[in-house]
């Protein structure tokens, strides 16, 4: 059981870190893979719009500090509790930052907050109040209506969704 967990988990990682995501400069959109998406929702566990946040933030900071899964620092401000945390799952998924690399942590806090680091560059996303609303406005009991909301914060441009500091 535990060599079955193994593999599952180990390929799971492996394709997250074998896909490739484009970054298209003229309209700031990443070109986003739907397989993509399906392997993270599958290592969450659901579909879920904070996780398909952090998997947004997480493939954004990939762009601006170049990939490093050993190199890079995640900091994550949020409720530490679901499904604000879930957003730290998309984090994880997108960037290779863990928990047992201990270059990912979450901070108790308001809002949203993504804090990378790399060397000496620094970039801070801070989910837009508008999203937070929006995800708020949700039926707690309908799972169709928040995996939706997912699909569409997935294809929406990240300057839509976060403030951006660098």
């Amino acid at each position: 059981m535990f060599q079955k967990i193994l593999v599952v988990t180990l390929s799971i990682l492996f394709f997250a870190f074998a896909v490739c995501i484009g970054y298209d400069e003229d309209e700031k959109h990443m070109v986003q893979n739907e397989e993509f998406l399906s392997q993270a929702a599958k290592f969450h566990g659901h579909l879920g719009p904070y996780m398909v946040l952090g998997l947004k933030a997480g493939l954004f900071a990939n762009q601006v500090l170049e990939k490093d899964p050993m190199q890079t620092d995640a900091i994550i401000e949020t409720l530490p509790e679901p499904p604000e945390s879930c957003f730290v799952d998309g984090v994880q998924f997108a960037t290779g930052c863990t928990m047992g690399k201990r270059n990912i942590s979450l901070k108790e806090g308001e809002g949203l907050k993504a804090t990378f680091k790399k060397n000496n560059k620094i970039l801070i996303l801070t989910l837009k109040q508008e999203i937070i609303d929006e995800i708020n406005s949700l039926p707690p009991d309908e799972e169709e209506a928040w995996e939706n909301l997912a699909k569409d914060l997935y294809q929406r441009e990240i300057e839509k969704i976060f403030k951006i500091s660098k």
